[in-house]
């Protein structure tokens, strides 16, 4: 049985890396590259596919990515497989990125080789975890509480999208939200973290991959 597959990453090298080594494999067939959330959500309406392997974080003026993409592309097509690439070790948004319905998380500093092997995975209606992330969500577990744990998937979305440069009225209307209510979720992710200004916001960000 071949296995159609869509990739998505704004970054060409990336795509282009996965694709040469998805290709190798004779049961696995790349039916279409995006650059953006938008174009990928296109492409999956338009692409009879069983898998996604897509970035977290796309950003773009019409770009609806992050938290919002996975939970789109699983209400719509609830039977698609969805892989996550991503820079981040922030284990709430880890978590998070799993609660909302994607199937496997690799870290794009994670062997290739583990690609493959996910997709076979999910393919029979299981869930896969890479061995680096794994071991990122048990020490979350393991060890006391932080703050990166405490961060709500809405709180993590607000201070990832900040951090890339959106204002607080961007992520109201990113989100259907009031400014108001945006702007409380992104003092209450602060005070959780011990974020004193929107320089630390960034410096946090970089940190935990949130802008990968």
């Amino acid at each position: 049985m071949t296995i159609g597959i869509l990739l998505a990453d704004d970054h060409p090298i990336v795509s282009d890396a996965v694709r040469q080594l998805l290709e190798r494999e004779s049961d696995l067939r790349i039916l279409g590259v995006a650059r953006s959330a938008r174009e990928l959500v296109d492409l999956a309406g338009r692409t009879s596919c069983d898998i996604v392997i897509t970035d977290f974080s796309m950003p773009g003026v019409d770009s609806v990515d992050g938290l919002p993409l996975i939970a789109t592309l699983r209400r719509r097509w609830p039977h698609l497989g969805i892989i996550v690439l991503t820079m981040i070790s922030n284990p709430g948004v880890l978590q998070s990125i799993l609660d909302v319905g994607a199937n496997a998380l690799i870290n794009k500093a994670d062997a290739m080789s583990e690609l493959a092997l996910a997709i076979r995975v999910i393919s029979r209606d299981q869930r896969y975890v890479s061995l680096a992330t794994r071991e990122l969500l048990a020490r979350a577990v393991a060890g006391p509480a932080t703050h990166t744990v405490a961060l709500s998937p809405r709180e993590a979305e607000v201070i990832r999208l900040f951090a890339s440069g959106k204002t607080v009225t961007d992520i109201a209307k990113h989100f259907n939200r009031s400014v108001k209510t945006v702007s409380t979720q992104k003092l209450e992710a602060m005070a959780k973290l011990g974020l004193k200004s929107d320089l630390e916001i960034y410096s946090y960000a970089r940190e935990n991959g949130l802008l990968s």
